[in-house]
Protein backbone atom coordinates (compact mmCIF):
# COMPACT_ATOMS: atom_id res chain seq x y z
CA UNK A 1 0.00 0.00 0.00
CA UNK A 2 1.84 3.32 -1.00
CA UNK A 3 1.65 6.45 1.28
CA UNK A 4 -1.47 7.83 -0.50
CA UNK A 5 -3.44 4.83 -0.37
CA UNK A 6 -2.97 4.45 3.67
CA UNK A 7 -3.74 8.66 3.21
CA UNK A 8 -7.28 7.83 1.68
CA UNK A 9 -7.53 4.46 3.78
CA UNK A 10 -7.46 7.03 7.47
CA UNK A 11 -9.65 9.17 5.56
CA UNK A 12 -12.24 6.87 5.06
CA UNK A 13 -12.02 5.42 8.41
CA UNK A 14 -12.47 8.66 9.85
CA UNK A 15 -15.71 9.02 7.01
CA UNK A 16 -17.16 5.72 8.55
CA UNK A 17 -17.10 7.44 11.94
CA UNK A 18 -18.37 10.48 10.69
CA UNK A 19 -21.74 8.70 8.82
CA UNK A 20 -22.11 6.26 11.92
CA UNK A 21 -22.24 9.39 14.38
CA UNK A 22 -25.07 10.60 11.71
CA UNK A 23 -26.46 7.57 11.24
CA UNK A 24 -26.87 7.31 15.51
CA UNK A 25 -28.05 10.64 16.01
CA UNK A 26 -30.82 10.29 13.37
CA UNK A 27 -32.14 7.09 14.68
CA UNK A 28 -32.57 8.83 18.50
CA UNK A 29 -29.29 9.03 20.19
CA UNK A 30 -28.09 11.83 21.79
CA UNK A 31 -24.80 13.64 21.80
CA UNK A 32 -22.12 11.21 23.32
CA UNK A 33 -24.21 8.11 23.02
CA UNK A 34 -24.14 8.70 19.06
CA UNK A 35 -20.24 8.99 19.57
CA UNK A 36 -19.64 6.48 21.64
CA UNK A 37 -21.73 4.19 19.70
CA UNK A 38 -20.48 5.04 16.65
CA UNK A 39 -16.59 4.45 18.32
CA UNK A 40 -18.27 0.85 19.28
CA UNK A 41 -19.05 -0.14 15.53
CA UNK A 42 -15.67 1.59 14.32
CA UNK A 43 -13.81 -0.36 16.77
CA UNK A 44 -15.21 -3.57 16.05
CA UNK A 45 -14.89 -3.13 12.26
CA UNK A 46 -10.92 -2.51 12.71
CA UNK A 47 -10.29 -5.01 15.30
CA UNK A 48 -12.03 -7.62 13.16
CA UNK A 49 -9.80 -6.44 10.20
CA UNK A 50 -6.79 -6.49 11.58
CA UNK A 51 -8.02 -10.17 13.02
CA UNK A 52 -8.21 -11.00 9.46
CA UNK A 53 -4.89 -9.43 8.50
CA UNK A 54 -2.86 -11.47 11.08
CA UNK A 55 -5.08 -14.49 9.93
CA UNK A 56 -3.59 -14.34 6.60
CA UNK A 57 -0.54 -13.63 8.05
CA UNK A 58 -0.04 -16.41 10.07
CA UNK A 59 -1.55 -18.74 6.88
CA UNK A 60 0.69 -17.73 4.31
CA UNK A 61 -2.39 -15.96 2.41
CA UNK A 62 -1.04 -12.33 1.80
CA UNK A 63 -0.80 -11.40 -1.36
CA UNK A 64 3.18 -10.72 -2.25
CA UNK A 65 3.43 -14.77 -0.88
CA UNK A 66 0.98 -16.06 -3.20
CA UNK A 67 2.25 -14.32 -5.90
CA UNK A 68 6.07 -15.50 -5.01
CA UNK A 69 4.27 -18.99 -4.92
CA UNK A 70 2.91 -18.23 -8.15
CA UNK A 71 5.64 -16.75 -10.06
CA UNK A 72 8.01 -19.81 -8.89
CA UNK A 73 5.22 -22.36 -9.85
CA UNK A 74 5.68 -20.60 -13.06
CA UNK A 75 9.71 -20.68 -12.82
CA UNK A 76 9.60 -24.01 -12.34
CA UNK A 77 7.19 -25.50 -14.94
CA UNK A 78 9.51 -23.36 -17.51
CA UNK A 79 12.99 -24.69 -16.54
CA UNK A 80 11.46 -27.67 -16.48
CA UNK A 81 10.02 -27.47 -19.83
CA UNK A 82 13.21 -26.09 -21.10
CA UNK A 83 15.15 -28.55 -19.68
CA UNK A 84 13.02 -31.51 -21.19
CA UNK A 85 13.70 -29.99 -24.41
CA UNK A 86 17.07 -29.52 -24.08
CA UNK A 87 17.88 -33.05 -23.57
CA UNK A 88 15.39 -34.46 -26.11
CA UNK A 89 17.61 -32.36 -28.48
CA UNK A 90 20.25 -34.50 -27.83
CA UNK A 91 21.26 -37.46 -29.05
CA UNK A 92 20.42 -40.97 -27.75
CA UNK A 93 24.35 -41.70 -26.76
CA UNK A 94 24.67 -37.82 -24.96
CA UNK A 95 21.06 -38.75 -23.00
CA UNK A 96 22.63 -42.23 -21.76
CA UNK A 97 26.20 -40.52 -20.75
CA UNK A 98 24.32 -37.53 -18.75
CA UNK A 99 22.07 -39.53 -17.01
CA UNK A 100 25.06 -41.91 -15.92
CA UNK A 101 27.09 -39.05 -15.05
CA UNK A 102 23.98 -37.63 -12.86
CA UNK A 103 23.43 -41.39 -11.10
CA UNK A 104 26.97 -41.28 -10.24
CA UNK A 105 26.71 -38.04 -8.81
CA UNK A 106 23.89 -38.77 -6.86
CA UNK A 107 25.09 -41.92 -5.79
CA UNK A 108 27.78 -39.91 -4.13
CA UNK A 109 28.38 -41.01 -0.21
CA UNK A 110 28.89 -37.06 0.70
CA UNK A 111 26.04 -36.52 -1.30
CA UNK A 112 28.46 -33.61 -2.78
CA UNK A 113 28.89 -33.24 -6.34
CA UNK A 114 31.48 -31.22 -8.19
CA UNK A 115 29.87 -29.92 -11.32
CA UNK A 116 33.24 -27.81 -12.45
CA UNK A 117 35.41 -30.70 -12.18
CA UNK A 118 38.30 -28.88 -10.45
CA UNK A 119 38.58 -31.46 -7.64
CA UNK A 120 37.93 -29.29 -4.81
CA UNK A 121 36.09 -31.95 -3.09
CA UNK A 122 39.13 -34.17 -3.10
CA UNK A 123 41.66 -31.54 -2.09
CA UNK A 124 39.22 -31.18 1.14
CA UNK A 125 39.05 -34.70 1.83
Amino acid sequence: MTKGGALLLGLAVLGLGAAGYAAFASTGFEGFSAGIAASAVLMVVVVLWTGSYLFRAVTGRMTYMQQRRDYRQAYDAFTDAELLRRFEALSPEEQARLLAETATESASPSGESDPIGSGASEQQA
